[in-house]
């Protein structure tokens, strides 16, 4: 089961598609984090909806939140990936353990594999603050993330 909104979000250490090491702690007091879990790169509905998210890229910093997907493909896969379509976020290799981060959210789907379509969305102080899961096969809709980035907005004075 998924974890659930104001809970704290389970910290983590992959690497990205450059092989950087990416911790969410290091996110802590800094600013929010919209944590997007996908099933596979090159996938049809995954590429689709990766490119909104790279098309609406203002989305997330309008809203001072760092976007980072994740998924349980290598990062030589994901960094091919981003390439090849133009990604300028973080990719997250979710790969060995396999889909062990994916576990700890909840989201990993154990006959499949790999990870369910699912977003949270983590404050600036590690909690979850929005999420949503989509049924499979099912993208995920700009509109869902502009209602869960505005649980994160900073307030102005």
């Amino acid at each position: 089961m998924a974890l659930e909104n104001d809970t704290q979000a389970p910290d983590f250490d992959l690497a990205n598609q450059f092989g950087e090491r990416v911790r969410l702690s290091d996110f802590r007091g800094v600013k929010p984090v919209a944590l997007v879990f996908f099933p596979l790169a090159f996938s049809g509905v995954c590429t689709g909806e990766l490119c909104a998210l790279r098309d609406n890229l203002d989305l997330f910093t309008d809203h001072e939140v760092e976007l980072l997907g994740i998924s349980v493909d290598s990062k030589a896969t994901l960094r091919a990936f981003a390439e090849q379509e133009g990604y300028d976020f973080q990719l997250l290799a979710d790969f060995w353990p396999h889909g062990a981060v994916a576990k700890e959210y909840g989201v990993f789907l154990e006959e499949k594999g790999f990870a369910n379509r699912a977003t949270f969305v983590i404050d600036v102080k590690g909690v979850i603050r929005a999420s949503f899961i989509t049924a499979p096969g099912e993208p995920r809709s700009i509109e869902e993330y502009r209602s869960a980035l505005d649980e994160v907005r900073p307030l102005t004075v």
